[in-house]
């Protein structure tokens, strides 16, 4: 497989606390694995389906701001932006008119892969009721984007999604996601499969065993969501060492252990995620003043590790978008 994307490394005689050690103290009997010069994908969430600009006044939520924060991300070094649309009011919203617009706007100002969050996210569908997801009708609907984006997102399983916006179970049955590939497929999308935790990496090994998914496919490890796996050393390694060979891999981790489960993704020769759906502050006291200011964060740690930006070309082809 290429070798601009991370595969899945085998942590056979590594434990989870010796590769903690290995961080603390510098010691040289370090992993092959973590000595990957490999151009790393950095992947941009702009703005996210959850939380608006009462977070952080700086977050893109009309598609003109997106846009633009997209095209400003993708000059710090990002390749491809992931995306939840807005309304008006800085709702998100499952309507293709938005998804529509957002996905032309960003398409003419950069030529970033275009990835469509499945999610949707959490939303009132009337005023003053309790927040709940978009519907699996509203989702399987994101099919039909036009222009045409390049990438779409699977949620690869169902658990209780809990965060401040509000809780609700996130329906991701094998059955949904057995017609939403199905659909992906018809219309020549790349994937990337979220995993909250190791249950959904054998959802997807089962749908490739059943012809459903093509190798390689490509994971998203999403840690720190609240229902599903914590950020930790341990968490991470072990799904990364349950993903089938050829895999493709980045993480996802929000809220405060954001740069520390990249910098561990870096080290480990995986790819990267950033942008202000994940986190709103550069560090404990210091709001994000841009999703390029977070691009930025991350193209600093890889050249520390010896690793470049990989291009949007670069990108396409390890993802194997045509």
């Amino acid at each position: 497989m290429c070798s601009l994307i991370a595969a899945r490394q085998t942590y056979a005689d590594s434990t989870a606390h010796g590769l903690e050690s290995n961080f603390r103290h510098g010691e040289p009997d370090m992993k092959p694995n973590l000595l990957s010069t490999d151009k790393v994908i950095i992947t941009v969430a702009i703005t996210g389906g959850l939380h608006g600009k009462e977070a952080n006044p700086n977050l893109p939520t009309s598609a003109e701001e997106q846009a633009q924060a997209a095209y400003d991300a993708y000059n710090a070094g990002a390749s491809i932006v992931h995306i939840h649309v807005r309304d008006e009011q800085g709702i998100n919203t499952p309507s293709l008119d938005y998804y529509n617009k957002t996905v032309r706007l960003i398409g003419e100002r950069s030529p970033l892969i275009r990835q469509i969050g499945n999610g949707i996210g959490m939303r009132a569908k009337t005023p003053g009721a309790k927040p709940t997801s978009a519907s699996l009708e509203e989702r399987m609907n994101l099919l039909n984007i036009t222009p045409r984006p390049e990438m779409m997102t699977v949620n690869a399983g169902s658990f209780e999604f809990r965060s401040p916006v509000g809780n609700d179970i996130f329906d991701n049955s094998l059955e949904f996601n057995r017609q939403f590939i199905d659909g992906c497929r018809t219309k020549g999308y790349g994937l990337e499969l979220e995993v909250y935790d190791p249950s959904h990496i054998a959802n997807m090994v089962e749908l490739h065993e059943r012809g459903v998914l093509e190798s390689p496919m490509h994971f998203s490890i999403v840690l720190g969501i609240k229902g599903g796996a914590p950020a930790s050393v341990s968490n991470l390694t072990h799904m990364v060492s349950e993903l089938p060979d050829d895999s493709g891999w980045q993480v996802v981790t929000v809220g405060r252990y954001h740069f520390r489960s990249n910098a561990m993704a870096l080290a480990m020769g995986g790819n990267v995620r950033t942008g202000m759906e994940d986190t709103v502050f550069i560090d404990k006291a210091t709001p994000v003043t841009s999703n390029a200011q977070l691009v930025e964060r991350m193209v600093a740690l890889a050249r520390a590790m010896g690793r470049e930006p990989a291009t949007v070309e670069e990108a396409r082809a390890a993802v194997g978008i045509r």
